[in-house]
């Protein structure tokens, strides 16, 4: 998008800013959907709505149309939405509680897997020449000729965002179709006081805020990774491979997890060690440089990784029949990923991109340890 589009830092981050925003916007509507209709159906509507904006971003991406790409982003996160609002109460209430955390690893490993095959396939299939493409569209000093370096670049993503939507659809029948159970909460018909108390529970409110904060950080270390490497010097034929390396790291912290939870640790003490690991390699990308900082950055993803399978059962905890709500308060707190990257491409001109990148980080795995070792105990 950066390359296609010409876009400065600042422009590149409203790319995640538009897809996270999403989750602020539909959270609640998502669970009044969720409610009509039952979660197992939320997670077929769910993949139906994401293979709409998957489609509507790659027409708009390969015709070069900058502002439909993000309205379809925002369909995209929109499905996205009803998705996280309607699989994560249920693979949570699935069984036992204290398997939740083990049971959101295993989704964590599916999604992982495919979020490292993705970028992958991408940097191989579509921009194999991605420098080069970047390049010569600079140096090109008649506009028709740029245009048409970069529309070519572009089709190219045509077809592989069409085959996603239509994996999609095929998924979302799937889901329909199987013999998965319907694990409807039952919700009061309205907002009693014992129903506040549970949504104004600390345990619930002050996860808001810790989540608000976790997004931000796996979104840092994911997508921001990218242009952090560019400060290093690194040039975009490897950059293009950071954020698959990010998510390979996240994979490997979800077999860690599902190993050692809850036979060796409770979920609460995983999410404790986690947060201490991303400070400790926080500190050290702030204090190394290059490649090997870089490094650090990327193996966030394996400190990220566990925090939150158990953040988000514990947060909802306790919330009976304000269930859906919580998860979709929660949900809402995901847009702690459009605005930390944000505030990253904004500080780090005046400040520097490595003490900005510490700066950000550092507080919020603190603040989500606090929360894990006081709140999330209670």
């Amino acid at each position: 998008m950066q390359v296609a589009f010409s876009l400065d830092d600042v422009g590149a981050f409203f790319i995640p800013f538009v897809f996270y925003l999403s989750y602020f916007l539909f959270a609640l509507p998502s669970s009044a959907v969720a409610r009509r209709i039952g979660l197992k159906r939320g997670l077929a509507s769910a993949l139906l709505v994401m293979a709409a904006g998957t489609a509507l971003f790659g027409e708009c991406v390969a015709g070069r149309w900058y502002a439909g790409a993000l309205a379809g982003l925002l369909v995209l996160g929109a499905g996205l939405t009803l998705l996280q609002v309607t699989v994560n109460p249920y693979v949570s209430l699935l069984g036992p509680p204290e398997r939740a955390a083990q049971r959101i690893a295993i989704m964590g490993i599916c999604n992982k897997c495919a979020g490292i095959l993705a970028p992958l396939a991408l940097a191989l299939l579509v921009m194999r020449d991605i420098g080069g493409v970047a390049e010569r569209a600079r140096a090109a000093r008649d506009p028709a000729v740029r245009e048409a370096i970069l529309a070519g670049f572009m089709r190219a993503i045509y077809w592989p965002y069409m085959g996603m939507a239509a994996i999609l659809v095929a998924m979302a029948a799937l889901i329909a179709l199987s013999p998965l159970p319907e694990l409807d909460v039952p919700l009061s018909r309205r907002p009693d006081d014992a129903w506040r108390a549970r949504i104004l529970r600390p345990r619930l409110l002050a996860g808001i805020g810790a989540m608000f904060l976790y997004v931000g950080v796996e979104v840092m270390a994911g997508d921001a990774i990218g242009t952090y490497a560019r400060g290093m010097g690194l040039p975009l034929e490897q950059t293009r491979f950071l954020t698959a390396l990010t998510l390979a790291a996240m994979m490997l912290g979800y077999l860690a997890g599902l190993l050692a939870v809850p036979r060796l640790l409770s979920q609460e003490r995983c999410m404790e060690l986690s947060c201490l690991a991303g400070c400790g390699l926080t500190v050290l990308a702030w204090a190394t440089h290059g490649t090997l900082s870089v490094l650090c950055v990327a193996l966030l993803g394996l400190s990220n990784a566990m925090i939150m399978p158990a953040l988000f059962p514990i947060a909802i905890r306790g919330a009976g029949a304000a269930t859906p709500l919580a998860s979709a308060l929660l949900v809402m707190a995901f847009s702690g990923g459009a605005v930390m990257p944000q505030l990253y491409v904004r500080l780090k001109p005046v400040m520097g991109f490595q003490p900005v990148f510490a700066m950000l980080m550092l507080p919020s795995y603190l603040a989500i340890l606090l929360y894990g070792r006081h709140v999330g105990r209670e």
